[in-house]
């Protein structure tokens, strides 16, 4: 299974289309070899804008872009336009419904060895409670580039959330990605694993030992699109397999777990168990040792699902 970058593959798309819509411009925050915006300068170097270190900064010049009729793409690490720049988000972007991209690169534990500072586990909560704000989340860099393109076919914010390392590819090139629907990766009828991003492959994983060596049907689906999110998947998977089970490099405080939780609650014809970042901030070391750590390896999934199904 080839590996690729997701963050050097959805540049790369990104310069294909500024080349096609003269109004797309780039905003960075001094970051421009780690988040791969360095291909737009080199393809656009007049509309491209290297702000520094100064991300809230950064996000009210691409207010005053979107204003003015362009459409700025802001590139920083995940953690910096989550947290740092909240406000200006929010407020100056979100707030006024303006067409402004978010991407943030280096996401979850996948800075590894610059720690906690650096790590990205809350951003998906903030920014799915941001009104108006779209949230992408990639699997791979097929799924990397339809995002990009996506969320510029569509007016008003959007946040695109991508790891620092390369990923397994999922899919093959007739997949297409929709904006608020999530992807079947695997049939199943005795459980459901629900992944976001990078977990995908774990998923598919997990789900071909279940059936393997356990005789348990599991259903994947991947969810891209966490906001807008897929409901009638959620609300399907949950009346046909009765376990749902959402595996995220994110805390499992306000992300996909929760999400899912606030929607199958409704009917309340499901358990779910949330697998990810235990409500705690993570050490320091390779993001292997990391995601170890944190049990967010295919063997737990097995073992959650496994346990579960015995115990009825």
């Amino acid at each position: 299974m080839a590996r690729q970058s997701l963050r050097f593959e959805l540049a790369k798309r990104l310069v294909e289309l500024g080349g096609r819509f003269p109004e797309i411009v780039v905003l960075e925050g001094d970051l421009k070899e780690s988040t791969q915006s360095i291909q737009f300068q080199k393809a656009f170097p007049e509309r491209y804008f290297d702000i520094g270190v100064a991300e809230q900064n950064m996000v009210g010049i691409a207010a005053g872009l979107a204003l003015e009729g362009k459409i700025p793409v802001v590139h920083s690490f995940a953690t910096f336009i989550s947290l740092r720049a909240c406000e200006q988000v929010r407020t100056s972007v979100a707030y006024p419904n303006l067409n402004v991209k978010f991407v943030g690169t280096h996401a979850g534990l996948s800075t590894g060895t610059a720690g906690t500072t650096h790590h990205a586990i809350e951003d998906l909560a903030i920014m799915r409670a941001i009104p108006n704000m779209m949230v992408l989340v990639p699997g791979d860099a097929e799924e990397a580039r339809q995002c990009i393109e996506a969320a510029l076919a569509v007016s008003g914010p959007v946040y695109i959330r991508l790891p620092a390392g390369e990923a397994d590819d999922v899919y093959g090139p007739g997949h297409a990605f929709a904006i608020g629907r999530a992807t079947l990766l695997r049939p199943g009828s005795d459980a459901t694993i629900i992944t976001t991003g990078v977990m995908a492959c774990l998923g598919l994983q997990a789900a071909e030992i279940l059936e393997r060596e356990k005789g348990i049907s599991a259903r994947v689906l991947q969810m891209a699109s966490v906001k807008p999110i897929d409901r009638e998947a959620i609300e399907r998977a949950a009346a046909e397999t009765g376990l749902i089970v959402t595996v995220e490099e994110h805390n499992v405080l306000g992300g996909l777990g929760g999400a899912i939780c606030e929607i199958a609650a409704e009917p309340g014809n499901a358990r779910v168990i949330r697998l990810g970042i235990q409500d705690r901030f993570a050490g320091v070391g390779s993001l292997p040792y990391l995601l170890d750590q944190e049990r967010l390896h295919t063997a737990q999934v097995v073992d959650i699902i496994t346990r579960t199904k015995a115990n009825g």
